[in-house]
């Protein structure tokens, strides 16, 4: 059955419509007489601003809603950011495409342009992701990292009202709105790995839903969904989520998947990484046995002391 109609679900904010538009703007350019739609959605993130992500349980907070109107037939396809999404996806839903990913790692926006290294001893800085000031504090326990929430206007603005030293931020947003010309350093693997997904999208669907997803399959791209494959497999072995402070970046090198992994402490003081290499075929296994390792040196019991601090069941 060939469609006709197509209602993309997003959040509302202006990374989301941006990232949404995108999409749209590229099925029409490759089917010229379907109709796109977009459909706003508010999720429990978006409504709850005054709140750290990890006091208010950090899995789906941005997707649930998206994905019940998604089951409900509401919507076609939603467009989510590949990081917010849980390890594991609601039964009946899958990922229909994975585009080239952005730049996946973050930046720094200094309010006097110094580098992070030179920031002055003690100085604030804003993050919302306790994979940041996890990593931050490891590098600079000098620092107060100050909870960060709200879309990326009101995080540069609160550089100034809030008295912020610099905030630290997805690179993936920061180019998609081009912002570039804030950016005062972008950060390397070594000093921040980037989360699960990190400025990858996600083109989610109902699995039964053939026409839709053969709609999008020409969107998929194949070295950027082995990627995020293996970093997901990862994210759902250690049953993670925005209230961990965890980290995972897998890329192609050489024909061969690497993927470096973390866990680390709430404070930073303890921080596990580890980079295995395997070959392409099989990502999955590879994010596995990767979590499995940083388990075994450690991980284990940072995760529990991280969820026991939070008063956090580890589902």
């Amino acid at each position: 059955m060939k469609k006709t109609l197509v209602r993309i679900g997003t959040r509302g904010s202006p990374l989301a419509l941006e990232q949404s538009n995108w999409v749209k703007a590229s099925l029409l350019r490759h089917f010229p007489n379907l109709k796109v739609d977009l459909v706003a959605i508010k999720t429990k993130g978006d409504k709850i601003l005054d709140v750290p992500l990890a006091k208010i349980g950090g899995k789906g907070l941005f997707v649930k809603e998206i994905e019940e109107a998604l089951l409900q037939k509401k919507i076609d396809l939603a467009v989510h950011s590949m990081k917010d999404l849980p390890g594991e996806l609601p039964a009946g839903l899958v990922i229909g495409a994975v585009p080239l990913r952005e730049d996946p790692r973050d930046v720094f926006i200094s309010r006097d342009g110094l580098p992070l290294q030179k920031i002055p001893f003690g100085k604030k800085i804003g993050t919302g992701s306790l994979r940041r000031k996890a990593q931050l504090l490891h590098q600079r326990p000098d620092l107060e990292i100050v909870p960060l929430r709200g879309n990326l206007d009101t995080r540069l603005r609160k550089i100034q009202s809030e008295g912020l030293e610099g905030i630290v931020l997805a690179s993936a947003g920061i180019n998609r709105m081009g912002f570039q010309k804030w950016v005062t350093q972008i950060l390397d693997l070594e000093t921040s790995l980037p989360a699960v997904g990190q400025g990858a999208l996600a083109l989610e669907v109902r699995e039964p839903d053939e026409p839709t997803r053969e709609l999008i399959s020409y969107l998929n791209h194949p070295e950027t969904a082995s990627c995020v494959e293996a970093e997901r497999a990862f994210l759902k072995r250690l049953q993670g989520g925005c209230q961990v402070p965890l980290a995972g970046h897998a890329r192609l090198r050489y024909g061969l998947l690497v993927m470096t992994g973390l866990i680390a402490s709430l404070d930073g003081a303890v921080l596990l990484k580890e980079e295995i290499t395997a070959g392409p075929d099989d990502p999955d296994r590879l994010g596995i046995v990767l979590a499995e390792r940083l388990l075994d040196r450690g991980g284990r019991e940072i995760l529990e002391e991280v969820y026991g601090q939070q008063g956090l069941e580890t589902d």
